[in-house]
């Protein structure tokens, strides 16, 4: 009896190394990118930040492309003011040049959706001509999954789920690259717009580091790519910057991202995987 006890004791000891691995090894790898890949200006004093570099570029006028959904389109907010349209105004004004922005955001759009559209080369001159290429994807392929599921269901469903994910962002991103190497490629983490004291809270803060890293992964791939950390910006502590409905960021929200997306402009050098 004393022998089975202490089997179950070790497996159930097992399991639960497993699970909390499962869930907190990803922040510990997006820890350890975070500070081993972007190194900051200041640390390495003959790198040059982003914002150095397209200032430097000897061109009259910068070209900012956004891809991806209804944070790229700027839902939640009013005309102009998206997050990419608040940067490039910012990047107008730190550089002193002007700055064209095209912003192909599309509500509701999926990885998949975004992967299929950039395939057919319909964008393939935009992607050409841009000097930074903003992509944010990822969100409604979490939203359409779980729509009507229960916690165990969308637990199950997450591995397949994010594996689709990966293999459109690299498709995406591959595709990007093979048009324009020397483009800056910009993507966003995935935040959690949900109350802490939701049910489904805890759920979310949990898995999303799970898919962010891979976020990470992708632009590790690339030598001036950058991670905007909007879950600094975007969180159970700051609620004010979300629209009504819950899910988008509001005017707030879209000035806060656009600030730390300049922030990381400032502070992160060209040429890490970031």
């Amino acid at each position: 009896m004393k022998k089975f006890l202490i089997f179950v004791l070790v497996v159930t000891s097992c399991i639960a190394l497993g699970v909390a691995g499962w869930f907190y090894y990803p922040k510990y790898q997006i820890y350890k990118m975070k500070n081993a890949s972007a190194p900051s200006v200041e640390a390495e004093k003959r790198s040059v930040s982003y914002i150095d570099y397209v200032r430097q570029l000897n061109k009259p006028e910068l070209n900012h492309l956004a891809l991806g959904d209804s944070i790229i389109r700027g839902i939640g907010a009013g005309e102009n003011e998206s997050f990419v349209d608040r940067f490039s105004a910012m990047l107008e004004q730190q550089t002193n040049k002007p700055v064209v922005l095209q912003n192909e955001g599309v509500a509701g759009m999926t990885s998949s959706e975004l992967n299929a559209l950039l395939q057919t080369g319909k964008l393939d001159e935009v992607i050409q001509k841009a000097d930074i290429i903003t992509i944010n994807i990822g969100g409604n392929d979490i939203l359409h999954s779980v729509r009507n599921r229960n916690y165990l269901q969308a637990i199950q469903s997450f591995d397949a789920l994010q594996a689709t994910f990966v293999d459109n962002l690299s498709q995406i991103t591959t595709k990007v690259n093979e048009l324009n190497p020397k483009a800056i490629v910009v993507l966003l983490e995935l935040y959690n717009p949900l109350e802490p004291g939701s049910e489904l809270y805890s759920l979310a803060d949990q898995l999303l580091p799970k898919w962010n890293v891979k976020v990470y992964e992708a632009a590790s791939r690339f030598s001036s790519s950058i991670v905007i950390e909007t879950t600094k910006v975007i969180n159970g502590k700051h609620l004010q910057y979300l629209s009504e409905d819950g899910v988008h960021p509001n005017a707030l929200g879209y000035d806060a991202i656009s600030k730390q997306m300049l922030q990381q402009f400032q502070n992160q050098s060209v040429g890490k995987p970031v």
